[in-house]
Order: structure tokens, then sequence, then C-alpha cells
């Protein structure tokens, strides 16, 4: 492989090499467990918690090799054994909040400007223009999100599919290039993505940016396939050439060659953490349980991260800022508002981070 960046994997290398998963002790998974029924009151809204209302002693460690694994290492990690039996949902999700408060400062998901969402099937249709896969049951394409680190916690899995598939970016470029240099550089151009009706006043209902872009070296890959098709259904967006229509096609099939697309379930009590900045991850149908209770469920977070890197400039026009250590993230959302600006520059603080606003 010409880049010999760690980021740069095949699913032969993953399953060789299985440093990128990470379990937490007994210990350290009842140590977490505590923190959060210590500190937890019903009616203290999420915004109003602070890193040190839940004291982590013992699990920091490995949960910050994980982090690491996920800038420095293959881009991905998946940390095994958070407290889930005889858990609720409330505490899971409050659990997965305080790991986050830990590592970053969370990012806007939505249009409600959430900071932490339910993944959960609630009978959205995803290719509609304002569809979201995480609120359907459907087969996903891969993509990025929209901040640095993105978090998965599994709190039911789906009795029928619903498995987790990822790929290295930094990969499919490379083999891209290899094969279509054609569609290599095309893939550099801009592509035209939707913001899928969640923009914020001041924001236009799409943007223009690279699918790969490379800065001081590295591959970036900035890549959702719905996003660029339901782009090309709005007013005054540039028409894709039949090149980067065939660059884009000829991407995702090499994403999906065995040797290139890992696949895993996530069981209950799972953690897990990619880098959107490498690495493209996806999803299967599943069938839900009929039982609400037991329907899949995971809570996803998305945070800036200390110690990001820099990006490439033409990734400012979704990120708000390319600078390294700072609070960045895609999309705002319809009610970002006081208290989130509060939130963002609170935590910012605590982190050593800058934040431009």
């Amino acid at each position: 492989m010409p880049n010999a960046s760690s980021a740069a994997w095949t699913v032969a290398d993953v399953q060789a090499d299985t440093g990128w998963t990470y379990t937490l002790s007994p210990v350290e998974s009842a140590e977490l467990l505590a923190a959060v029924r210590v500190a937890r009151r019903e009616d203290k809204p999420l915004l109003a918690w602070r890193r040190d209302d839940f004291k982590l002693d013992k699990a920091l460690p490995t949960l910050a090799a994980a982090f690491r694994e996920v800038r420095d290492g293959r881009g991905m990690a998946l940390v095994r054994n958070l407290p889930r039996e005889g858990v609720s949902p409330e505490e899971f999700m409050l659990m997965t909040w305080a790991i986050g408060l830990h590592f970053g400062v969370a990012r806007p998901q939505n249009r409600a400007s959430d900071y932490i969402t339910e993944v959960k099937n609630v009978g959205v249709a995803y290719r509609s223009p304002t569809g979201r896969g995480y609120s359907s049951n459907a087969e996903l394409d891969f993509h990025v999100d929209g901040a640095d680190v993105v978090l998965l916690s599994c709190y039911n899995q789906a009795p029928v599919g619903g498995m987790s598939m990822c790929a290295s970016a930094v990969t499919a470029y490379e083999v891209v290039k290899a094969e279509r240099p054609d569609y290599a550089a095309a893939l550099g151009t801009g592509y035209s993505f939707s913001r899928n009706g969640e923009q914020s006043g001041d924001e236009a209902p799409w943007y223009a940016a690279p699918i790969c872009d490379v800065e001081d070296g590295r591959i970036f890959c900035k890549w959702n396939r719905n996003r660029v098709e339901n782009a090309q259904k709005l007013d005054g967006v540039p028409r894709l050439s039949s090149l980067q229509r065939e660059a884009m096609e000829y991407f995702d099939t090499v994403l999906r060659r065995p040797e290139n697309m890992f696949c895993m379930h996530l069981a209950p009590g799972d953690l897990q953490l990619l880098c959107n900045q490498t690495m493209l991850h996806s999803r299967t149908s599943f069938e839900d349980h009929p039982d609400e209770e037991k329907k899949r469920t995971l809570y996803r977070l998305w945070i800036a991260r200390p110690e990001s890197r820099r990006l490439p400039q033409s990734w400012e026009v979704f990120y708000g800022t390319t600078e390294p250590n700072a609070v960045r993230g895609v999309m705002k959302g319809h009610n970002y508002d006081e208290m989130r600006r509060r939130f963002d520059a609170r935590q910012a603080e605590t982190l050593g981070m800058r934040n431009f606003g």
C-alpha cells in the first residue's frame, strides 16, 4: 500500500491485529456506572453537566488509549464492557455523555440542535430530502459524520441485521489512485452536499467540497452519497459531471470490496469510536424487536477533540474552522441558542481548546 499510515488498513490487517479493541475491566466498568448513578439527577438538563461531575479515574486510561487509536492509529476503536445489565436507557445515555465530557466538546447533530441522539428506528425515510439514517432501519451508504469523532454506544442490538460496516478512506483512495488516477483526481474536485434542511439562518442549503483532500501529507475524506444526491435536486446546484459521477461510483465500489469492508456486530455494552476524517462507516438494514423496550437502540455523540489535526482549507465551509484543537463541527441546526453557546465555551475552557463561537 503506497500510504504507510496505519489509517490505511485492510480487513486482513484489522483481523490480524486487534489492538484497536479495548475492554474495560470489571473495576473500571463498575466505576463508570457508579459515577453516573452518584451524579444523576432527573431534573438536570444535559448541558448543565460538567466533566468533574463524573469521577472516572480508573476507567480513563483505557478510554484514553481508545481515543489515541482513533487519532493516531487505525481511525477506529471498540471499547467493550460498558455497564449494561440492569442499566436503564437514561443511565446508559448519561454514561455516554459522561465519557464525551472527558474527551471533547459535544457538537449539535440535527435541525433540533441535539447534542446526543438516540439511534432508533422511528419510521423515517432515509432517501427523503430531509431523511436521516439514524431514525430509520434502512441500509446506509458509507459516510462520515459531522465532527472529529463519533461515539456510538450500543444499548440494544436488533435480532436481525444492523451490522456495522467500516472502511478506510485512505486505503480506498489509494486503490482508486492506483487503478484510475483520473477518478482520483475527480474526487478532489467540488461536489455539492445538501444540508438536508438542517442549516441555520446564515447558511446556504448546500455547500461544495471535495470528497478527498490532502493536508500535511494526510488524506482526508468527506463522503455522503445521500447528501450529494439530495443536493442535485436543489435549485442552483451545479450538475455533477459524468467524470465526477463515475469517480464516486468507483470509490463506493472500492469501499465495498470484501478486502476493504470490515463488518462487526455491536453488542450491548459496546462503544464504537470512529474518526470522521479517515474512517467511513455504514450499517446493514435490520428487522427490529416487536417489544418497544427491546428495539435496537444506540446513543450517538459527536465531539470536537483536543489535540485534533488541522483540516484541509476546503473543509472550512462545513466545519466552521480548520484550526486544530478547536471546537468545530458541521452543523448548528435551528436551535443553537445561548445555552448551547455557554456549554461550548465552558467545555472548551475545561479542555484547553479554542472556541471561535
